[in-house]
């Protein structure tokens, strides 16, 4: 099982082997006395021999961090390539918006998720289809199936009938 070494442990391991090979055990022995194999030795000679504990904590820290930057540099430049597909500023027309976030997911091939966080686009507006006019949905206050046909009716008539 994979074990994660602090900086003081691995410049401790380091130190018993030197010492070990230097009272004639072969390295391959001091290696086992330590627990780790050879590969890992020398991969740990390579990067920290000769280096202090503290040195080699703050140099692992440095490292996280950098992964950390690398991370966060690789999301923006992302988020940044899915602005300049839709290049044309911002829409406010929420159609546009559907629309760019999905051929920004076709070009860029992002998840729906960062496509919308990027664009401004709600998720849930996102999955929804929006009804049209005649599917029987929301008609924005137009009736289609019956006009009112002003002054042609009395009052009257349409009380009778």
């Amino acid at each position: 099982m994979r074990r994660v070494h602090s900086a003081g442990e691995i410049v401790a391991k380091l130190r018993l082997v030197d010492e070990l090979s230097s009272t004639g055990r072969v390295v391959g022995n001091a290696v086992q006395a330590i627990g780790v194999t050879e590969v890992t030795y020398y991969r740990w000679k390579k990067r920290y021999g000769g280096l202090e504990s503290d040195v080699v904590e703050w140099l692992m820290e440095l490292e996280a961090e950098n992964g950390r930057l690398r991370r966060a540099v690789s999301e923006l430049t992302l988020d940044k390539l899915v602005l300049m597909e839709v290049s044309n500023g911002r829409c406010l027309n929420p159609a546009l918006r559907r629309t760019s976030v999905e051929n920004v997911r076709a070009v860029l091939g992002v998840s729906e998720r960062r496509a919308c966080r990027v664009l401004g686009q709600h998720r849930s507006t996102q999955r929804k289809v929006p009804k049209s006019i005649n599917d029987g949905g929301h008609d924005n206050g137009h009736r289609q199936d019956h006009p009112i046909q002003h002054g042609s009716e009395s009052p009257a008539s349409r009380r009778s009938g």
